[in-house]
């Protein structure tokens, strides 16, 4: 079996994969930009692609791929794949769901309050040598908790999914009032203690913090628009540790800078790595680089799931992670078994 990866994965999902064919990695530097020459190359040899969200595997790089017996995708997430084009072409698509909720979560909590507490401006404030006397107006923020005057606060959730929840149950230990958008599960929303379902403008409207994990597609490209901004409280954050399109990035510095909200925490970019001009020089956001799953033992289950999906494609099995499932009863999937066996 010739496997072939865009970039290097952690350790413990190399081991495996190397113990299972002859494993080739496009490069092996961290920050390195892959060409898609280099992509298209390494596919055609090879019967198992292994892929991170940082490359492109459209319907050409899939077709180029006369031998490949299944994709596997190292992220939760998985728009950087034509599924659609895959499940056409007769091939299993995976990913690694479900070990990252909590390490993301934690992420996201973390820019809540950084934002919110004025952390980092106050770590720079510190570094600068500027702190000379105790203030009582020194870098007031906002509370989490209820705080001076009892109120809780109002966090407004937009997907309730396992990332969402996981948030949910975060906000129960800060006394918080929680709101969930996610149409498909209402009835699961209004089953549950301590969370109300709430659409969008009313979530937008009554949230002190507003956070997001839904996936990113049509229905959700610049789902939080100009107008979306313009709902929020003038007090308001709001933290993205989803997919950076999600946001309008741009008319998010906009909003920064005239105030509309208080402040923002992004760990993803509409066109990552690059940030909407502006972005960057304002002091009412955290930016952080994509690394909400960035802890080691996270990682490391990532790496070690993505392999074993990746075996399992090599071996003809159905893998235990599969995006569209669907594939392994198609006519293009039977095709496919005939001509690479």
């Amino acid at each position: 079996m010739k496997i072939f990866a865009t970039r290097k994965i952690p350790e413990a999902g190399l081991e495996i994969l190397k113990g299972a064919g002859d494993l080739s990695i496009a490069t092996e530097i961290e920050d390195a930009i892959v060409p898609r020459e280099s992509v298209l190359a390494g596919v055609r040899m090879a019967d198992v692609l292994v892929s991170l969200l940082t490359e492109s595997v459209d319907r050409d790089v899939l077709a180029a791929g006369e031998r490949l017996r299944g994709v596997a995708n190292y992220a939760v997430g998985y728009n950087n794949i034509d599924v659609e084009a895959a499940t056409e072409l007769g091939l299993p698509v995976t990913n690694t769901p479900g070990v990252l909720t909590d390490t993301t979560a934690d992420l996201t909590w973390t820019l809540l309050m950084s934002i919110a507490r004025n952390v980092v401006p106050a770590d720079r404030y510190m570094r600068a040598g500027k702190y000379k006397i105790w203030g009582p107006s020194l870098f007031l923020g906002g509370d989490i908790s209820k705080g001076g005057d009892g109120t809780p606060k109002v966090l407004g959730i937009i997907g309730f999914g396992r990332i969402g929840q996981a948030m949910y149950r975060r906000a129960r230990g800060f006394d918080m009032r929680v709101l969930a958008y996610d149409p498909p599960i209402r009835d699961l929303i209004d089953g549950m203690e301590g969370v109300s379902y709430a659409e969008m403008d009313r979530l937008l409207e009554e949230s002190d913090f507003v956070t997001v994990h839904t996936d990113l597609n049509e229905a959700t490209l610049h789902l939080i628009d100009a107008a979306a901004l313009q709902k929020m409280k003038s007090t308001a954050y709001l933290i993205n540790t989803a997919r950076g399109p999600i946001v309008d990035e741009r008319a998010l510095v906009d909003a920064l800078k005239s105030e509309v909200i208080a402040g923002a925490g992004l760990d993803v970019f509409e066109d990552e790595p690059k940030m909407a001009p502006g972005l960057a020089e304002l002091d009412n956001v955290v930016i952080l680089p994509h690394i909400a799953s960035a802890s080691r033992d996270t990682r490391n289950k990532m790496a070690t799931m993505c392999a074993k999906n990746a075996v399992a494609h090599a071996k003809l099995e159905k893998a235990p992670n599969c995006v569209n499932p669907e594939v392994y009863d198609s006519d293009a999937y039977q095709s496919r078994l005939q001509r690479i066996r």
